[in-house]
């Protein structure tokens, strides 16, 4: 069951060709008391000049939900700008891209979902999120709050490095190859089965580690149930890169 929906902003592909749903979505919303607020390109992009607009990063905090129109991409760059900002709503994802892993509602489906949350009849599916610091030196350097995946690959040198990773249970991980995927139950079906690892349903409370393409002739994958926390990076002092 939904909470009570008052305030819903509305975040669509850059270059999407939405203008006219746009239109009558903002219509929609209005004559059922819900104020309709925008994200600033997507503003531009329906013509919404009177409306409240705020940048990505700025908007969870001013809305009870948010609308998502185009692909997982869009869904997931905003699930993470939402978990940064420390908020828990719900994200509606309207598929508009090639792909519909997150964003399984078609535009046709858009106003009954809709209505459904907005009646508070629509079940909510949470999703385990990753939070993720690297540490440069013994300091954190970057931190990121990420729906899919993690991944510490090597620079822009063609060489190898070698990760460590370090469960909360006495079991390590070192794999010498381009890098390493830490992978949440959602994100499985993304660059972790690209590079041969499982697929794992998304209510399954585990963390996947998966090397990419390793220097090896068993390609040790492994799934952590029940684990909050992992410690992984490169041994030593290989150049390596975070990126979510």
């Amino acid at each position: 069951m939904t909470s009570r929906i008052a305030r819903v902003g509305i975040v669509a592909k850059q270059g999407l060709a939405a203008t006219d749903h746009l239109g009558r979505l903002t219509t929609w919303l209005r004559e059922r008391g819900v104020v309709p607020v925008f994200e600033t390109d997507t503003a531009a992009l329906a013509g919404a000049g009177r409306e409240e607009t705020f940048s990505r990063e700025g908007l969870p905090a001013h809305v009870d939900l948010i609308i998502v129109l185009g692909g997982d991409g869009t869904l997931l760059a905003m699930a993470d700008r939402t978990a940064q900002a420390g908020r828990d709503i719900p994200i509606l994802g309207v598929n508009f891209g090639s792909l519909g892993f997150l964003t399984e509602i078609r535009i046709d489906e858009l106003f009954p979902s809709l209505e459904a949350v907005v009646d508070g009849h629509a079940a909510v599916d949470e999703r385990l999120m990753l939070s993720a610091t690297a540490s440069l030196r013994g300091k954190p350097d970057d931190t990121r709050v990420v729906l899919n995946d993690v991944v510490f690959t090597k620079g822009p040198l063609s060489r190898m490095i070698r990760t460590v990773g370090v469960g909360e249970r006495p079991l390590r991980h070192l794999r010498a190859g381009d890098g390493l995927i830490i992978a949440s139950a959602t994100g499985s079906t993304a660059y972790n089965l690209a590079a041969g690892g499982p697929i794992v349903h998304p209510s399954v409370d585990a963390l996947l580690l998966t090397p990419i393409a390793p220097h090896t002739l068993t390609n040790g994958r492994l799934s952590f149930q029940e684990m909050r926390k992992s410690k992984c990076g490169p041994k030593r002092r290989a150049a390596a890169k975070m990126c979510s």
